[in-house]
């Protein structure tokens, strides 16, 4: 049985549950109708389950959904709930990135933690006109089932109709099967060995903004996702529900991605976390609003930020720019030295600084007229207003940009945005990573733990369809040079790449382990045997 919003709009039907007048989030009546609601679907989740299982003890009743910070089910109490959750996102449609598959396992894991996680795939184009006995190419199955795999989903490949017409997906489903029994020991992950997670906000996208297009909460989770696959950075997701010690201070630096909607206790758990050592990276109207997505009259982490809310949000900024102040010789500005200046964000928090700041590497270069061209020339060449907060707490780092780069970046995809992004990160963080991977492409990252093992994951997401599927093809990736940090006391006995079969020659630096993976077709997986 199926536990996806159409299926809820029927058993709220079916249980006679009336709508409210109004859908507003703040309208307590509305609130009232969302948990009532939820608890009644809950209730009868947990009625089917024990009904079946007295018929059948063997069978059981799996819910699933599509997760994020849009989704409708409480992620945190759901996953005290239920022994196990489908993600069900069965195939790209529109814009949607190949790695759309992998960021359902990294929400789901955020609060299901080691809990068996399922990834639901279709055959088919899973788009508005409902095509379910379609087949989509062997290349765009195959990329959408090795994302999920690589973040920890279970792969669950669905086919509506009991009738096969067209068979060309079957082999295709038998190899990927077929590989992952081989290496099931190896896919056993017990632990997730990323530092960097990205919180998701259920709060923010339920509370904040309401259907307004430019508070849109995951354009910025998007754009901040997209860099971080860019950058080959290993990370996980975190729930804006659950910053208590215990689930994020194995990480050393938190992602808010304009996390807006923060209460009085969340924000004091991320002050904590910074007090352990731990860093912050915050973007736009982060914390601004109370848990109910009411205004505050300051940021709630504006002693983190070392900034105050100057009582204005501008937007639709147009040819406005970033000063790449190079002599600052910072090193977030790594790449961007010869730049002079790059785009500037389309909304940003105006703010002012309550903490002490010298040599700002990136500041602000005023909006100035983009026609006609006789007029197209900055009023104002050089301030000295910062876009982008730098502040070192005791071991921890905070970073905080006033402007909406992340939410800018996945309009735009300005490769610019993407290194500063990408930099700043590396400077939150200021430690060595588990590991890195260098060479050509577009590659999605992901290191475990297993047992008896570690496993680093390559997704060869390189491709002229990246950005709008299906796959016409795999195209190979040139060489990648593999660095992995092992963990301490630990000593690497073999290492084998489990595609293709193969046995890498190996370099040892202390204990850091690096080998050369030739070529990566869709995927790969470099197993190191403890």
């Amino acid at each position: 049985m199926c536990f996806c919003d159409s299926c809820k709009t029927l058993f709220r039907k079916f249980c006679n549950m009336e709508l409210p007048r109004t859908t507003n989030p703040l309208d307590a009546a509305y609130r009232n109708w969302v948990e009532w609601s939820s608890q009644r679907l809950f209730e009868l989740w947990r009625l089917w389950d024990g009904e079946i299982r007295k018929i059948n003890p063997a069978a059981r009743y799996i819910a699933n959904s599509g997760g994020g910070s849009m989704t409708t089910l409480d992620m945190r109490t759901i996953s005290q709930l239920a022994p196990t959750l489908f993600a069900d996102r069965q195939s790209r449609r529109g814009l949607m990135p190949p790695w759309a598959n992998g960021k359902n396992g990294k929400e789901f894991r955020a609060t299901f933690g080691r809990k068996p996680i399922v990834g639901i795939a279709s055959i088919g184009i899973d788009d508005e006109h409902r095509w379910k006995d379609s087949v989509i190419t062997e290349p765009e199955l195959r990329i959408w089932l090795a994302d999920g795999v690589a973040n920890g989903l279970r792969p669950w490949v669905c086919k509506f109709s009991g009738e096969i017409r067209d068979r060309r997906w079957l082999p295709v489903v038998e190899k990927i099967y077929n590989w992952q029994f081989a290496n099931e020991k190896y896919l056993r992950n017990e632990e997730n060995l990323a530092r960097v997670a990205m919180v998701y906000s259920q709060q923010t996208g339920t509370y904040y903004g309401g259907d307004q297009k430019h508070r849109k909460v995951e354009d910025h989770e998007l754009g901040m996702y997209q860099a971080l696959v860019e950058g080959r950075i290993p990370f996980e997701m975190a729930h804006d529900q659950l910053l208590d010690a215990a689930h994020v201070d194995r990480y050393k630096l938190l992602i808010l991605p304009n996390v807006a909607a923060l209460s009085d206790e969340q924000c004091e758990q991320l002050r904590q976390y910074v007090a352990r050592g731990g860093s912050i990276l915050a973007t736009f109207e982060t914390s601004l609003y109370d848990a109910l997505g009411k205004r505050r009259a300051d940021f709630g982490l504006a002693d983190l930020f070392g900034v105050r809310f100057n009582g204005r949000v501008e937007r639709d900024i147009k040819n406005s720019y970033m000063r790449i102040e190079a002599e600052t010789h910072h090193p977030i500005l790594r790449g961007l030295e010869d730049a002079g200046r790059i785009i500037n964000t389309v909304q940003r928090v105006d703010v002012v600084a309550s903490a002490p700041m010298t040599g700002a590497p990136v500041t602000r270069i005023p909006s100035y007229p983009d026609l006609p061209m006789e007029e197209v020339y900055p009023r104002i060449a050089k301030t000295d207003i910062p876009e982008v907060y730098l502040r070192e707490i005791g071991k921890g780092r905070v970073v905080y940009f006033p402007g909406d780069i992340d939410r800018t970046f996945w309009e735009i995809l300005a490769a610019d945005h993407g290194t500063l992004l990408r930099n700043v990160i590396a400077w939150a963080i200021n430690e060595e990573p588990p590991v890195s991977v260098s060479g050509p492409g577009l590659l999605d990252v992901t290191i475990w733990r297993q047992k008896n093992s570690m496993t680093v994951h390559l997704v060869n997401l390189t491709n002229p369809m990246a950005m709008k599927g299906p796959y016409r093809e795999l195209i190979p990736s040139p060489p990648q040079t593999v660095r992995v940090k092992l963990p301490a006391g630990a000593a690497a006995k073999d290492v084998r790449l489990l595609v293709a079969g193969q046995s890498p020659a190996v370099q040892r630096d202390g204990a850091t382990l690096g080998v050369v993976v030739p070529s990566i077709l869709d995927h790969e997986v470099v197993a190191i045997d403890l």
